[in-house]
């Protein structure tokens, strides 16, 4: 997609800027290409050059110099996490240039898969990446910005109301404040027990889109949002994606060799079995929350790609409250009213 011709001119002032003053190379910009965007605000463009591709990021400009994903590129990448290159910043006018990971996700990759051994493989390897990320010192999490963020009460629950808002009252069209009161209520459990576990450095939304294959290497993104918690909030994140549904098998085993591999005094849970029902609990709260972030993209953008996830999701929970005596009055609540609006 070709970008405005302002858009244009903007972006290859600021990458000349970058020719001046970092390493890069580029003896002439062929083209600029508008890239599709996440689900956020920031604009992304592919700059060629005669040689080699850069990425930009026209981020939100920043009047005290600072840009949570720059801060968190550095603190991965010190760290040994395999994460996109920052080459030249301007902050001030909201500009990244970065290395270009090509267009190949992980749901990408996934979907030329012709076997379970393949999937199984694939992931092995992310996992270990996401026990590398779960593994940095509580010390080093101290000294950055994203040990002064977590997954409290507060923000868990907030995510629930956000979800209430955008799923419940305007997608399902549920008016009623008792019942929507009554569901954010029914989470209430859930939340103080997850918050209240031992927490590590989170990647906050750890799935299928946001791991990179450049070259067989995988690059994690959209980190930017890290914060500490539970290690299953980006466990489940990653197994109960909802873009890609793994097979039960595989999932289960990826499952005990996150738990082998992490050690004990990190996660610090006792045993499988309270891995397991921290799991189950994260599992509610991260997919509803996500239920509420299609909904909102739908509401704001009319962005339909994103209503097909939002059936898979819903069923994801429904099978998970399943023969859970504890969990009766949340399922009941839910699923009268999803499926008779």
């Amino acid at each position: 997609m070709k970008p405005e011709v302002s858009e244009q001119l903007f972006i290859e002032e600021l990458f000349k800027n970058s020719l001046e003053e970092s390493q890069i190379q580029c003896s002439k910009i062929t083209s600029v290409e508008r890239l599709t965007g996440d689900a956020s605000t920031r604009r992304y463009y592919r700059v060629h050059c005669s040689l080699t591709s850069y990425v930009v990021c026209l981020d939100n400009p920043s009047e005290d110099n600072f840009n949570s994903f720059v801060e968190a590129q550095k603190f991965f990448d010190v760290h040994g996490i395999r994460v996109p290159k920052v080459f030249h910043t301007d902050l001030a006018k909201g500009y990244l240039l970065e290395e270009d990971l090509g267009d190949e996700t992980l749901l990408k990759t996934l979907s030329e898969l012709n076997s379970s051994e393949q999937e199984l493989e694939i992931y092995q390897n992310i996992i270990d990446e996401l026990v590398k990320i779960h593994s940095i010192t509580a010390e080093d999490i101290d000294k950055s910005h994203v040990g002064k963020l977590k997954f409290d009460f507060e923000k868990l629950i907030n995510e629930i109301d956000f979800t209430v808002d955008y799923f419940i009252e305007r997608f399902l069209g549920i008016t009623d404040e008792a019942f929507k009161r009554s569901v954010i209520e029914e989470f209430y459990p859930i939340c103080k027990r997850l918050s209240s576990q031992k927490m590590v450095c989170t990647h906050r939304d750890f799935h299928s889109r946001n791991i990179m294959v450049k070259d067989g290497e995988l690059v994690i993104i959209d980190f930017q949002d890290a914060r500490l918690g539970i290690p299953q909030y980006d466990l489940a994140s990653l197994l109960e994606d909802c873009y890609y549904d793994l097979t039960p098998k595989n999932r289960e085993l990826l499952m005990r060799s996150y738990f082998e591999k992490l050690p004990q005094e990190v996660h610090g849970q006792k045993d499988y079995a309270e891995f397991e029902s921290l799991y189950r609990d994260m599992l509610l709260q991260r997919v509803f929350k996500a239920v509420g972030s299609f909904a909102y993209i739908y509401h704001h953008r009319k962005d339909h790609r994103y209503l097909k996830y939002i059936g898979f999701a819903m069923e994801k929970l429904k099978n998970a409250m399943m023969d859970q005596p504890d969990l009766e009055n949340l399922k009941n609540k839910l699923f009268k009213v999803y499926y008779e609006s």
